[in-house]
């Protein structure tokens, strides 16, 4: 069966799939790692293996008793739209020693985006794993709520003191616990994403708390995690935050009471910005971008601009295979526009482009592009001829997959582990539960 048949998983003569029992465990115990990177690649990769024996045990007793044929194929795609820019570009990569390791080493995600597609195989799976990502979600949430009250996340803290007892030393270096300018949550002060990380997993459970409770429960869940992504600082998470709310509230509350929402959000970002130092700062950074002058845009850009203009240089340099995947930081010196001159962001060369497009088109060229666009247009073939009950059970992970690759936003590295991981996880999510079985 190709990828193109897969909106019709749900007719009556598709083979119905019985998902795995414990994937979802295997996909909440990634996630829930995420503060340890280490153990979160390690339960990746264990799930990974623990996949392929599972996958090659049920296909030779016949059947597609883990995954669909649609599920199968439509997520394979999407990993090979990711995976296959990486391996052309490592071709005559900046860094070719790098540039095919990276590509090697990534083939550990196909088998388990195999594993992320069965967790939500059928009802029960969507169930545990939908419903585990909004606990997660709701308890980051309140864990980040308690930091702006009192000064320390508990779970960070938690973490610190276990990291203490075992190894000597903490999860974050002094220095970058005396420089946290903003909410860092469960990660910690040296791994400052809390903000893009909750906006782009606020779907699950912004969903779950509108079917649980109704409008009252979308209000308050929309509410918190709207405080704590802004109190987190990045601006990227506040644009991927309002696409959110727009395509999450719409249907919940019609426009007349969506709007007013966001006239509330105003009010309370005012009043932030007033009450914290650190919203006021951004705000007001924010603000420089209509001086309209290049060092006015660069500085509310936090450096992007320079940034940018490197990774357009390396495009009209490399423009058929990029520069090789995580290879901008070697190219970019000799694309600097402003050699010499500190940076924004302080010493060092830029690691990314900030930006999926030009990260996609100076490290893979426009052969990359087109991988990428092709996934984008196999997801959306299959979510377009989607009867309206598989829509439905997708749509939190659609909405997650969608914002956290909206073109027109700053990013962090999408061939990065963290982040690569991350996205790769949602769209392995949106696959499975989209050309899943029709169950309850």
């Amino acid at each position: 069966m190709t990828p193109t048949q897969a909106p019709h998983a749900d007719s009556s003569n598709a083979v119905p799939t019985q998902g795995w029992r414990w994937a979802p465990a295997w996909v909440l115990g990634f996630v829930a790692l995420w503060p340890a990177p280490g153990y979160a690649e390690g339960v990746m990769v264990l799930g990974a293996l623990a996949a392929i024996i599972r996958l090659l045990k049920v296909r030779f007793r016949g059947g597609s008793r883990l995954l669909s044929g649609p599920a199968w194929a439509l997520t394979s795609v999407l990993f090979f739209a990711y995976w296959l820019p990486q391996a052309v570009s490592a071709i005559d990569s900046v860094d070719t020693g790098r540039a095919l390791r990276e590509a090697i080493v990534d083939l550990r995600y196909l088998p388990f985006l195999w594993l992320v597609a069965a967790a939500v195989a059928n009802g029960r799976g969507r169930r545990i794993t939908f419903g585990g990502l909004s606990i997660i979600v709701a308890v980051w949430t309140l864990d980040a709520l308690l930091q702006a009250a009192f000064g320390t996340s508990p779970l960070f803290w938690g973490l610190d003191q276990l990291k203490w007892a075992i190894s000597g030393r903490g999860m974050c270096s002094p220095e970058d616990i005396a420089a946290l300018d903003r909410l860092s949550g469960f990660l910690g002060p040296c791994n400052l994403k809390l903000g893009v990380v909750l906006a782009s997993l606020s779907p699950f459970l912004l969903f779950a708390a509108a079917r649980r409770f109704g409008m009252a429960g979308w209000l308050l869940s929309a509410a918190a995690v709207g405080i704590v992504v802004v109190l987190a600082g990045a601006r990227a998470a506040w644009i991927t935050y309002a696409l959110v709310l727009v395509f999450s509230g719409w249907r919940l509350l019609g426009w007349k009471r969506l709007l007013s929402v966001f006239a509330f959000g105003a009010v309370t970002l005012v009043v932030l910005a007033l009450f914290s130092p650190q919203v006021g700062q951004r705000i007001e950074r924010t603000r420089q971008a209509l001086t309209g002058d290049e060092a006015g845009v660069d500085a509310a850009l936090s450096g992007r601009a320079q940034i940018w203009e490197a990774a357009a240089c390396m495009v009209r340099e490399h423009p058929i295979n990029g520069v090789g995947t995580r290879g901008f930081r070697e190219a970019f010196a000799g694309c600097d526009p402003v050699q010499g001159a500190n940076p924004v962001w302080g010493a060092g060369p830029a690691l990314h482009a900030h930006q999926i497009v030009l990260e996609v088109l100076s490290e893979t060229g426009i052969i990359g592009l087109l991988l990428w666009l092709s996934g984008v247009a196999m997801a959306w073939r299959a979510w377009r001829f989607a009867p309206p009950a598989a829509k439905d059970r997708a749509r939190p992970a659609m909405l997650a997959l969608a914002v956290t690759v909206f073109p027109f936003n700053t990013h962090l590295a999408f061939y990065s582990t963290f982040w690569g991981g991350l996205t790769l996880m949602l769209a392995a999510l949106y696959a499975g539960s989209l050309v899943a079985r029709n169950d309850p």
